[in-house]
């Protein structure tokens, strides 16, 4: 019989946090990670011309590109011209590059952008992790996910645009003796994800952050773990356009937990 004592009821969820937080630092600090976003070039306002000439043609964007311009096209040298739809997937599966940097075609509301994405930005060397709070279980809530018809807000994103934002449902959630609830978005793998702010925001953690709890269960019983609470991509480059918390979404409370800031050297 073994005499090795068994683990607290919270020593695996604080494990499993430390790894999550690892990955995050991994993610966000690899080649391509949001710290390797270093412009955003919306076609209506001009491309500049070391990325070659661009213009919009319907559902693609056209890019003429001289030898000069160093652009490859599928790993290949891009002379002339080619179309293109919008990139999705990881950034570099991105068809469009040039001397180590991925161009990404972006599409939102009806407007096109390439966005660039380069591994020796600024940005990335000077990264130096990713300041998280200890983990607290207390902050590990059990909460309901209450669905009802999507829906579209509108609200302000941090490049001074507002766009829409599609909502489809609410988390309710009990923290301190009182319900708390946080509009949702319901992603394509049937996961949630929140943009929201506390009492903690703009002063020791970031303006906001964002939430992504895994699917409700069938009952709709769904966990809400804000020391998984995240730093939007704006927070690790200014040219992301992360739409801020909705309506209903600044709590007011404060969660200490989570991440915080970025690191830098």
């Amino acid at each position: 019989m073994s005499t090795q004592e068994p683990k607290g009821p919270d020593s695996g969820h604080e494990v499993d946090w430390k790894q999550w937080h690892e990955h995050r630092v991994a993610t966000v600090s690899a080649p391509y990670g949001p710290l390797a976003l270093t412009a955003t070039h919306w076609l209506a306002d001009g491309v500049p011309e070391e990325f070659g000439q661009w213009r919009e043609d319907g559902d693609e964007v056209v890019v003429t590109a001289a030898a000069g311009h160093q652009l490859a096209l599928d790993d290949s040298p891009l002379t002339g011209e080619a179309r293109l739809g919008a990139d999705s997937g990881p950034v570099e599966g991105s068809r469009l590059s040039q001397r180590g940097r991925r161009l990404v075609v972006l599409r939102r509301e009806g407007l096109w952008a390439v966005r660039v994405w380069d591994p020796e930005s600024p940005a990335r060397r000077a990264f130096a992790g990713i300041e998280a709070a200890a983990y607290e279980e207390r902050f590990r809530l059990p909460g309901t996910f209450r669905p009802y018809e999507r829906r579209q807000v509108r609200v302000p994103n941090a490049d001074g645009v507002e766009r829409g934002l599609e909502l489809a449902g609410e988390i309710a959630f009990t923290l301190g003796g009182q319900e708390h609830t946080l509009q949702v978005a319901v992603e394509a793998d049937g996961s949630l994800w929140a943009v929201f702010a506390d009492g903690t925001s703009g002063k020791s953690t970031f303006r906001f952050r964002f939430l992504r709890p895994d699917a409700p269960a069938a009952d709709h019983s769904v966990t809400v773990d804000f020391n998984r609470a995240q730093l939007p991509p704006c927070a690790f480059a200014e040219h992301f356009i992360c739409p801020f918390p909705p309506p209903g979404n600044t709590l007011p409370i404060d969660i200490p937990v989570g991440e915080r800031t970025i690191r830098t050297n």
